[in-house]
């Protein structure tokens, strides 16, 4: 195989990976209709083209400089700023994940515990805080 046929290859592969993974990523956001809900919930929705676009370009802007060699000297305190609005999202598609399969009453009935749905709730958000912070931490 020549060069130019090595170097094809990889780039066929590497954008047939990009569209694989993007396409499941629209997938999972469409399927839980992250989104919407988000504007239902804050009562805005009339702003869902804005947040579509956010999300859209988000991630095409960050592709972008994970693809670069761009370095980025920020003050602590904007990565913790960066990091809450990571975390934010994070919370945003587990919570949007939950809702949809209604995991968490379901498995309160089944154990018995319904009365302490609150507690399970703090002790699965506690211990994912925890245990995040702990391995950017520690480990």
């Amino acid at each position: 195989m020549t060069l130019l046929g090595e170097v094809l290859l990889i780039a066929f592969i590497g954008l047939a990976g990009g569209i694989a993974v993007g396409s499941g990523m629209v997938a999972f956001l469409v399927v839980l209709d992250i989104i919407p809900r988000l504007a239902q919930i804050t009562r805005t929705f009339s702003k869902i083209r804005a947040y579509e676009a956010a999300v859209v370009l988000g991630s095409l802007l960050f592709t972008w400089v994970d693809f670069s060699d761009m370095k980025v000297h920020l003050f602590p305190i904007s990565a913790a700023l960066i990091g809450l609005f990571a975390g934010c999202f994070v919370g945003m598609l587990a919570a949007a994940l939950t809702e949809i399969i209604n995991v968490l009453p379901i498995l309160a009935k089944r154990v018995g515990m319904g009365s302490y749905m609150i507690l399970l709730l703090m002790a699965m958000i506690f211990g994912k805080v925890f245990g995040s912070l702990f391995e950017w931490l520690f480990y």
